[in-house]
């Protein structure tokens, strides 16, 4: 079973499920055509034959390499393993690459959602989400969400459903009498709530 439905509760569904915006993959990608475009133009450059040609080669190809994984395939990895899970029970949060850390704020303890974005972010449709909940960490900003406007009118209307799922455990809300029925009260004679004499000792 995929991340997220292996941790995910019986009556638990999830609702969106979001990296960060494509955006900050960017630069990993202009990275990467530097860097290889750097490379072909030294291995061109380098000595026509001898062994100082394999070594100017090897060198190339270690520290492109080695560029590489910092400046391009990292942040890739970083991008892929970070995960903004929003359930009709909570919002969840994962990070890391292999040192994982994550947090699940339930919906029933968000006090307050809120959305930021800069002329750059409403072109792009990005946004920082920050999301207000009670606990030791009380605050959690979710940077370089896609569709940060809307990720916050969803999660709003989810703590509403949330909030009436539990208020009646699940149950639908109660009805009045059917149309044209008065009120149901006491039986006739009886006082409501019945109320019992005075005991005089």
């Amino acid at each position: 079973m995929a991340y997220p439905e292996k941790v995910l509760a019986n009556d638990e569904k999830v609702v969106e499920h979001l990296h960060p915006h494509w955006i900050t993959l960017v630069p990993a990608t202009l990275w990467f055509i530097v860097i290889c475009a750097a490379g072909g133009a030294g291995i061109a450059y380098a000595p026509d034959h001898g062994t100082s040609r394999k070594i100017v080669i090897i060198a190339i190809i270690v520290v492109g390499v080695g560029l590489l994984l910092w400046l391009s395939f990292s942040p890739w990895l970083a991008w892929r393993t970070t995960h903004y899970v929003i359930t009709s029970h909570r919002v969840l949060i994962r990070r890391g690459i292999f040192r994982r850390n994550g947090r699940d704020i339930a919906l029933s303890r968000i006090s307050d959602v809120s959305f930021n974005q800069s002329l750059w972010d409403r072109m792009v449709g990005a946004g920082t989400l920050t999301i207000e909940s009670a606990g030791e960490h009380g605050q959690e900003n979710l940077t370089n969400i896609p569709r940060s406007d809307q990720q916050q009118q969803l999660i709003n209307h989810l703590i509403e459903e949330d909030s009436g799922r539990r208020g009646y455990g699940g149950q639908p809300y109660p009805q009045g009498p059917p149309p044209g029925q008065p009120p149901q009260g006491p039986p006739p004679g009886q006082q409501y709530p019945p109320t019992q004499p005075y005991q005089q000792h």
